[in-house]
């Protein structure tokens, strides 16, 4: 007998217990919402921006230095494209470029030789006309002096259009010299951001098109989580406004961030938009950046498609919830 009312007396112990726990949970449910009341917030997944990494040209790929996973930093080699043949058109073109100016070396004297001649025939044809006016000498012997004169003037026209075909010839050379150049340099692929390799497209020796992509990369330092929000909670929402994530493998952590872009245009819009309820169904997509700094001193510990929530206080005065100030210790010491 006792011990039936010893099970009824723990019975309703752990019911009593389990009642007020159960109250004390709804309480702060209640709380927690009445709370989030002045906030904003959605489900969503983090991302990372995506650059594609492609060839300007076409070849073969001599070595891809990366793999998958790999985190890179900026101006790292990642990629390089055989250039053998360009090189060789290279040195085809600087030798074009050194017979130009030897050619051009060579007008050059040649002009000064032909000013010598036209100085010397300036001056026998103006000595022929005066002593052809003073009938000192016969008509054809002041017609052969003019007509040397005149070939002198030839002679210096000649010359200098050489030497403008030269400088051409050089500019035009070294024009290709220099494209030549651009596309050499264009072999080596460099990663233009901080961030972590996410697809390897190419293989060592492949031959590769014009455009083709070779590598994916993740900006890491650009990660970011994606939410939709009706307009009732859109139109109180500004660029910069601060928020906060919080990933279900770090529910204990609220990560800091921003708003850094808001739709123009609304999503999943009813074909026939007539009450207030409908109009409810407009929703808009709001772009959530984690901070910089803090994403730069754990790039790699960034993972995406990780999901989470993200919270937007709508107003000056929202309050953040204790749950949302728990922030990484990191940031905290880099904001004092």
């Amino acid at each position: 007998m006792f011990g039936k009312i010893l099970k009824i007396t723990l019975f309703i112990l752990v019911a009593v217990i389990a009642t007020l726990y159960m109250y004390k949970y709804l309480d702060e449910q209640k709380s927690k919402d009445t709370v989030l009341k002045d906030f904003a917030f959605g489900n969503g997944r983090i991302e990372s921006t995506q650059i594609h990494i492609a060839t300007k040209i076409s070849g073969r790929l001599i070595e891809v230095y990366v793999n998958e996973g790999n985190i890179v930093k900026k101006g790292q080699l990642l990629a390089k494209l055989d250039t053998d043949e360009l090189e060789a058109k290279l040195r085809l073109a600087q030798a074009q470029i050194r017979e130009a100016k030897e050619g051009k070396n060579h007008a050059l004297a040649l002009l000064e030789q032909t000013k010598s001649l036209l100085s010397l025939a300036k001056e026998n044809f103006l000595r022929a006309e005066t002593l052809y006016k003073k009938n000192a000498i016969s008509l054809l012997s002041f017609q052969q002096e003019e007509s040397l004169y005149k070939s002198a003037k030839a002679l210096l026209k000649a010359a200098e259009a050489d030497i403008a075909r030269m400088e051409a010839s050089i500019a035009s050379a070294a024009a290709q010299a220099d494209a030549i150049k651009v596309n050499i340099d264009d072999s080596s692929l460099y990663a233009p951001a901080e961030g972590r390799i996410l697809y390897k497209l190419a293989q060592n020796g492949e031959v590769v098109g014009s455009g083709q992509n070779v590598l994916v990369l993740l900006d890491l330092l650009d990660t970011y989580m994606t939410i939709f929000l009706p307009t009732s909670q859109i139109g109180e929402i500004d660029y910069g406004t601060e928020a906060r994530i919080v990933l279900d493998a770090l529910p204990d952590i609220a990560i800091p961030a921003k708003v850094t872009f808001i739709s123009p245009k609304a999503q999943f819009t009813p074909k026939q938009i007539e009450t207030k309820e409908e109009r409810e169904k407009l929703m808009f997509r709001v772009k959530v950046t984690i901070d910089y700094n803090l994403l730069k001193e754990h790039m790699e510990k960034v993972k995406t498609g990780l999901p989470g929530v993200a919270y937007i206080p709508l107003g000056q005065h929202a309050v953040w919830p204790q749950h949302l100030t728990n922030l990484p210790k990191s940031y905290i010491e880099t904001q004092k």
